[in-house]
């Protein structure tokens, strides 16, 4: 079968439509890179507390175990947060391809893509909330004294 100049154009457009979800794709790895630093941070904290907890007077267990808990839950939070922006980078890719078999198919497929694209996005929304309200817990639990730092 010879390539007309209508095939041409028509993965030419398919090119065009799959650029927004490529670059959408690349905010999302910027994303995902902050949130696993942040969980990266969040495990080296408590595995510092539980190490050095035997070293710790009984007096600070209670602190440690306060503090503890928090991580906990912020490590909930962040994983996920980060498994709902995977779940949102997977769909997004299963739009590209959709677009390219539509066009290569010449299947009428607008109705699916439109489904894969607002799941990705809620995928997306809840990754983002839950991100969102780490961050939140994270300001929360630390409590900066400034009058220790003005003395």
């Amino acid at each position: 079968m010879t390539p007309t100049p209508d095939s041409f154009n028509d993965i030419a457009r398919a090119i065009q439509l799959a650029l927004a979800p490529v670059f959408l794709l690349t905010g999302i790895a910027g994303i995902l890179n902050v949130m696993t630093g942040r969980l990266a941070r969040i495990i080296d904290r408590g595995r510092a507390l539980t190490e050095g907890q035997t070293l710790t007077l009984s007096s600070d267990q209670d602190t440690i175990e306060l503090e503890l808990q928090v991580l906990e839950r912020r490590r909930r939070f962040t994983s996920v947060a980060i498994t709902a922006c995977i779940y949102a980078a997977l769909l997004i890719c299963l739009v590209i391809a959709t677009l390219f078999i539509e066009v290569m198919l010449s299947a009428p497929l607008k109705w699916f893509i439109g489904v894969l694209f607002t799941v990705a996005m809620i995928a997306l929304v809840i990754g983002l909330a839950s991100f969102l309200r780490e961050v939140h817990l994270s300001g929360k639990s630390i409590k900066i004294q400034i009058s220790k730092i003005k003395s």
